[in-house]
């Protein structure tokens, strides 16, 4: 799923939509110890509505249109299908639309055996249809055309007792210190997915989306033990990988410029991919095709295959967790951030004999902790 599939399905995920159903909720208690403690669904036609809104709330979390960061997708492998695995509990809890009980203790079941989790956690599934609109040539929608995507849709939030504190104690007329036992489930989910993907508008079973609250701290046990399916690097792990190759191949050639250089390269390879299905990537070859065109040496090109194959192996990096979204120079005692948009105003250069950062100023007028000052 790209972001704009993505987006697509969360601003539908509302009933005002008009062409989205959120039909059932299913929800679980695991404690501690990995024990399915309680289980049940509800039907949403018939919810609360500040319950229902609760829920929805929580569940739209899950769609994080941060994709390849926190909204990656996975493949499943060919095994996944077989009796009892993955990929095959996804989709007999699909294919029974949250109405038959054993297929949801299964699935719930299926959680608590193989995560990996700090403490207790509720486990919310909702089943959810929504009518994809066709169009015809004229770009107008088609009339009888429409396709259903029906999917289920996972959060997994953890639970913890509310704070101990003071509290005013009407009945003795005094402050007293109040001892809170009651297990909390948070509203902000730590970890989720989506199955099926939503995939050149249509339904793909053979993959899933896995949201990561931290980006930096993906559940791998959800994505390898629940999931089945092969883990792959965090965006922070790409993004380390991708410097460690540019300080090796770039070695004494790295400066500013070159930097700010190849990030706009990575900017505009994202910004050109932005509408297709697939995520844009970068193996060896892309970052060669880079690291020439921004003017780097040919014998320090040519050091890219190898320095990748060892930092990354066959793995192509995520385009979108490269990207640096502003620029941060440090030197001992100085931190100097600047925004995209001024990242031209700023060079390094050698003045008077002195290693230097220079700062062009459109403006004579600086603020120097909030107050003005006028560069003569």
């Amino acid at each position: 799923m790209n972001k704009k599939e993505t987006a697509e399905i969360k601003k539908n995920f509302s009933d005002k939509s008009g062409f989205f159903i959120m039909e059932r909720i299913l929800t679980g208690f695991i404690d501690g110890e990995k024990n399915l403690l309680c289980h049940q669904v509800n039907s949403c036609l018939t919810m609360a509505n500040d319950d229902h809104e609760l829920f929805d709330a929580t569940l739209k979390k899950v769609l994080n249109t941060n994709i390849g960061k926190n909204f990656c997708e996975y493949e499943f492998p060919n095994e996944a299908y077989a009796e009892g695995q993955p990929q095959e509990i996804l989709y007999s809890l699909l294919r029974s639309e949250l109405k038959d009980d054993l297929a949801c203790e299964n699935f719930l079941n299926h959680i608590a055996n193989n995560i990996v989790y700090a403490g207790p956690f509720a486990v919310i599934t909702a089943y959810c249809t929504y009518t994809i609109r066709k169009k015809d040539k004229n770009d107008e929608f088609a009339e009888g055309d429409d396709e259903i995507y029906r999917y289920l849709l996972t959060a997994i939030c953890p639970v913890s007792t509310a704070d101990n504190g003071f509290v005013f104690d009407s009945d003795s007329n005094e402050i007293v210190k109040k001892i809170h036992t009651e297990l909390i489930i948070s509203k902000l989910p730590s970890d989720g997915f989506l199955y099926p993907v939503f995939s050149n508008r249509s339904a793909d079973v053979n993959h899933v989306m896995y949201y990561a609250k931290s980006a930096a701290k993906p559940n791998t046990s959800i994505v390898e033990n629940v999931l089945g399916c092969t883990f792959v690097m965090s965006a922070e792990s790409e993004k380390a990988s991708f410097q460690n190759i540019i300080k090796t191949v770039a070695g004494d050639d790295l400066d500013y410029t070159l930097i700010q250089s190849v990030n706009e390269q990575i900017q505009k390879v994202v910004e050109d991919s932005k509408d297709e299905t697939d995520k844009a990537v970068l193996d060896d070859s892309r970052i060669k095709s880079i690291l020439t065109d921004v003017g780097l040496s040919e014998e320090r090109v040519n050091m890219v295959e190898p320095v990748y194959e060892q930092v990354c192996g066959s793995v192509p990096l995520t385009a979108a967790n490269l990207i640096e979204t502003k620029t941060v120079v440090t030197s001992p005692g100085i931190t100097v951030n600047i925004k995209p948009s001024a990242a031209d105003k700023v060079r390094t250069s050698v003045f008077e004999g002195r290693r230097c950062l220079l700062i062009d100023l459109d403006d004579p007028t600086i603020e120097i902790n909030g107050l003005p000052v006028t560069l003569q």
